[in-house]
């Protein structure tokens, strides 16, 4: 008997050649996108590990790749700046704190600014 530590979700199947093959149970669903005003966003100024520069942060965005995707492009747009989108958190490049907000606030969604 298998010990549950080595057990994978997929009943001891480790390779499959079949290129369109899906384990029976196994569902990558992205989860559905928030309204705005159900949105918690959270707005900081973040400097580590960046050399000294800063960034802002936006977290907490709950929906899909492709709609965190265009509010950041709308963010960076607004703010004039660049930025990038990564593991959920979208950046702003230099200290647009206020900006974000404002824009966040103009557009229905509900933001919070962290000292």
């Amino acid at each position: 008997m298998m010990s549950s530590k080595k057990r994978n979700g997929f009943g001891g199947l480790v390779y499959s050649t079949d290129p369109n093959f899906k384990p029976t149970g196994f569902t990558e669903d992205e989860p559905e996108t928030l309204l705005p005003a159900q949105q918690k966003l959270k707005i900081r100024l973040d400097t580590k590990q960046r050399g000294g520069k800063a960034v802002t942060l936006i977290e907490g965005f709950a929906g899909t790749l492709t709609d965190i995707e265009q509010l950041g492009k709308s963010l960076k747009a607004f703010c004039g700046t660049g930025g990038s989108v990564k593991d959920g958190e979208i950046l702003v490049q230099g200290d647009n704190r206020d900006k974000v907000l404002q824009w966040l606030q103009k557009n229905g969604y509900t933001a919070a600014k962290k000292l």
